[in-house]
């Protein structure tokens, strides 16, 4: 393997700039439901050891949704909900948000990971006033199915500067808990965004969250820690990941990779492709392995791929990831070959 430790310029832009990527404008366009798409370009891995994934299509019609405020969806989190929670409506559950006021966190269900996929009918299922907060939007979310109280935790921001949890037996109706980090947390740092929960890779009583802070105007990776999900988050001071070069100067959206050993997170930047860098599961390295998912051109992509949330069905590795420029992503499907 090639490491990747050259450093590049950190080039401070807004949340906006970071969301667009570096490649051209473009318009991402709905599928109409999930298709498969035989003929699309393959998008080659570069990172020795790591699959290579292909795109497959659109789980969700933007044109056909209830719920659909601002025309964009970000930030997918897909989880097998079948004989975990109360009365599912289908196998599967995918966790999907407007990042722009109003934002609202949605819901939408199938019973394959490819599809069909349906719009719940009372999204959103966690508005912007809600609870005991009321803010601009609330988006980003990340779920975490605890099998020691059969709830699944959605972590979400809202602000930017705040990560909250609720949490839920059947995945539609939420019970909030409170903030789990926040700035507070991380001086110099004005925003704690886009989290992702996992196990800890070696203490079984250990939770980490990945998230992304604003640090002077950079976006980097942060790591924080607890033993509850709801309560007693730390976080390291210093980020985990600080973009490098051909990172576009921002790097955010990271999901640990507990695939390989572990050890790995993939997260995507500025340059608009999803990238992985080797932080050992003591999460003390930053080793940039190189681009695992170079984005397409074409519709949906448009030069940018962005919050990857992987799951594995039927023996087969499927990345879900947000697709395209800034103020009209949608949610798309790749499958490791």
């Amino acid at each position: 393997m090639t490491d990747d430790v050259s450093h590049s310029p950190a080039t401070p832009v807004s949340r906006r700039g970071l969301l667009r990527g570096t490649a051209a404008l473009g318009t991402a366009t709905a599928a109409g439901g999930l298709l498969s798409l035989a003929g699309a370009p393959t998008a080659q891995a570069a990172v020795p050891g790591f699959p290579t994934f292909s795109y497959f299509g659109q789980p969700l019609d933007k044109n056909q949704l209830r719920y659909n405020p601002t025309d964009e969806l970000i930030f997918p989190s897909v989880r097998h909900v079948a004989g975990r929670i109360t009365n599912p409506l289908g196998r599967w559950y995918m966790y999907y948000a407007p990042h722009d006021p109003p934002g609202g966190i949605c819901l939408a269900y199938a019973d394959t990971v490819t599809g069909p996929w349906r719009e719940y009918p009372n999204n959103p299922i966690i508005p912007r006033s809600w609870a005991s907060f009321d803010v601009s939007h609330v988006s980003s979310p990340d779920a975490f199915w605890n099998p020691a109280d059969r709830r699944i935790y959605l972590f979400f921001h809202g602000e930017n500067h705040t990560t909250r949890v609720a949490s839920s037996a059947d995945g539609r109706s939420f019970q909030y808990h409170n903030r789990v980090v926040g700035t507070y947390m991380l001086p110099g740092v004005s925003e704690t965004s886009y989290a992702r929960v996992f196990p800890h890779p070696t203490q079984s009583d250990m939770y980490i969250m990945l998230f992304m802070g604003n640090h002077g105007g950079t976006r980097k990776i942060y790591i924080g820690w607890s033993q509850s999900l709801t309560s007693g988050w730390q976080v390291k001071p210093d980020p985990l990941i600080s973009p490098r070069a051909g990172e576009g100067g921002q790097v955010s959206g990271a999901h640990y990779w507990s695939r390989n050993g572990g050890g790995h997170v993939v997260y995507h930047s500025g340059a608009g492709n999803i990238h992985v860098a080797r932080v050992g599961t003591g999460f003390d390295r930053e080793d940039h392995l190189g681009v695992l998912y170079d984005s397409r051109s074409a519709a949906p992509d448009n030069g940018r791929a962005a919050a990857p949330s992987f799951v594995e069905a039927d023996g087969r590795l499927h990345m879900f990831y947000e697709a395209g420029q800034r103020g009209s992503t949608n949610i798309a499907l790749a499958r490791a070959n």
